[in-house]
């Protein structure tokens, strides 16, 4: 632990009391917390960002979407709008958010929606003509003004929050005591060859109770997708000399070491997480990348990074790049896909039935 973080302790103490405290006056019941007759399923973690809430929901989403109508409510965080706002195809990440945004162009049947408050979102939804049978909440683990029928709370395998410090000392965003609330503890990020005395050891810290499953997922990359905004269909060579990685996500370490796999050299380019680019941010990559002495050169993102490039104004100064993204999914170690699978359906369908 650096210096600074140890000065900081005494911060993350007087944090740490704060959100106890909140959380003891619902827990006590003096804060109110509404449920509601349909299934509702809370995806969230206890760290600061990047444990894989957004490839969750979509796996989720691709779970049920066969057999129920879906609706996928999330707050838009960093977006320009405020109140409910039901995202159409047309709506860019700074009206809603770049997740909102990522998983309406993913799937345009299911309704995504946005709302700081959760409560009065999922009653907008259900005053809709056609009502969801089921509503995700993206990133709601804190969010105890709605009380969900299935929690899932997400620990990254590289980060466990069993290990970790309140924030600024560490990452956690409330204490480790808060995970008892979890239906469903998923350990994201893990190996895909993956070492049973480890697992038993990661569920041996995380305790669980005995009301409360754990499975574990890794991720999947899957193939470059070029960003087309001109007519002209870019294309590289499948072993590439230098790749200029820009991300503006919390964790961009997973990407970097799937590049390492397909180019001799990974130039870097860091942006804070959900970080909106301007004109400015765009002339530095581009500086950075007329600077890479090779031909052979690529641009490579996130799929949430590229919602956040498809701005108007930016436009003009990046049709003519190579830029690709790699969408990444979750899957789940063979034991835990068919336990968590049936988990999830078992609940929503029980659910719906008795809605």
């Amino acid at each position: 632990m650096t210096l600074l973080k140890i000065l900081l302790i005494p911060v993350s103490l007087l944090y740490g009391f704060i959100i106890w405290m909140r959380n003891k006056l619902y827990d006590l019941k003096i804060f109110s917390s509404r449920s509601f007759d349909i299934p509702v399923i809370s995806v969230g973690n206890l760290t600061l960002g990047g444990t894989g809430k957004t490839p969750t929901i979509e796996y989720i989403v691709r779970l049920l979407k066969k057999e129920f109508s879906i609706a996928i409510l999330s707050r838009g965080y960093k977006r320009n709008t405020k109140g409910f706002l039901l995202a159409e195809e047309y709506h860019s990440a700074i009206e809603i958010g770049d997740e909102p945004r990522q998983y309406k162009q993913k799937f345009k049947d299911v309704l995504v929606a946005v709302d700081e408050n959760r409560c009065r979102g999922i009653d907008m939804l259900l005053q809709l003509p056609k009502k969801p049978d089921v509503i995700l909440l993206d990133d709601a683990f804190q969010h105890r003004a709605v009380r969900p029928g299935l929690s899932i709370l997400l620990t990254d395998y590289h980060n466990t929050f069993f290990d970790n410090f309140m924030f600024p000392t560490g990452s956690l965003r409330e204490s480790r005591i808060g995970a008892k609330r979890a239906d469903i503890i998923v350990v994201t990020k893990t190996p895909k060859i993956f070492s049973p005395i480890v697992r038993k050891k990661i569920i041996e810290d995380l305790k669980p109770r005995s009301n409360q499953q754990v499975y574990f997922s890794f991720i999947k990359f899957l193939s470059f997708h070029p960003m087309i905004i001109s007519n002209e269909k870019k294309s590289f060579e499948k072993k590439i000399n230098t790749i200029l990685m820009v991300t503006g996500i919390a964790n961009p370490y997973p990407l970097k070491e799937h590049l390492t796999k397909h180019c001799f050299e990974i130039n870097q380019m860091n942006f804070p997480d959900h970080h909106h680019y301007s004109n400015e941010d765009i002339q530095k990559i581009l500086q950075n990348f007329n600077n890479i002495a090779s031909r052979n050169k690529i641009i490579v993102t996130t799929e949430k990074d590229i919602m956040r490039f498809e701005k108007a104004e930016l436009t003009g100064l990046i049709k003519d790049l190579p830029i690709y993204y790699v969408p990444i999914e979750f899957d789940f170690h063979h034991d835990s896909k068919e336990n968590f699978n049936h988990q999830i359906l078992n609940y929503v369908r029980q659910n719906k039935k008795n809605s």
